[in-house]
């Protein structure tokens, strides 16, 4: 496993962007995979954007495409999501994960390093 290390939480007002960058403590992502998920307040986790390590290919959710932008930096070893447009809604423990599966990548279960997590407060 990958020892994951988030960072660029904050508390900001609607409207206003952040930059969240997730770094591999051992220097290095080797997976084939990696997203973005976050955890609301009572709620599950939800998954945001995938990126394939590689290639560069993203895919989003729904409630985030067109807003949020997942990217992978492979000289500095670091994925990030740049977040725009920020409503209340966003608020929540926002979690990078790497995953070795091509397979399902929407899917919490196929990702196996997760970080601790980095908390975002948007306030209205």
């Amino acid at each position: 496993q990958v020892q994951l290390v988030e960072s660029g939480g904050g508390l900001v007002r609607a409207g206003d962007s952040l930059r969240l960058s997730c770094a591999a403590s051992s220097g290095t992502f080797t997976s084939y995979g990696a997203a973005w998920f976050r955890r609301a307040p009572g709620e599950y986790r939800e998954f945001l954007a995938a990126i394939t390590l590689r290639s560069g290919r993203a895919i989003y959710a729904d409630s985030v495409k067109g807003r949020f932008t997942i990217s992978r930096d492979n000289d500095k070893n670091t994925v990030s999501l740049q977040m725009n447009n920020l409503t209340p809604e966003d608020t929540a423990v926002y979690l990078c994960a790497t995953t070795d599966s091509a397979l399902s990548p929407r899917e919490s279960f196929r990702y196996d390093s997760w970080g601790q997590g980095t908390p975002v407060t948007v306030t209205g």
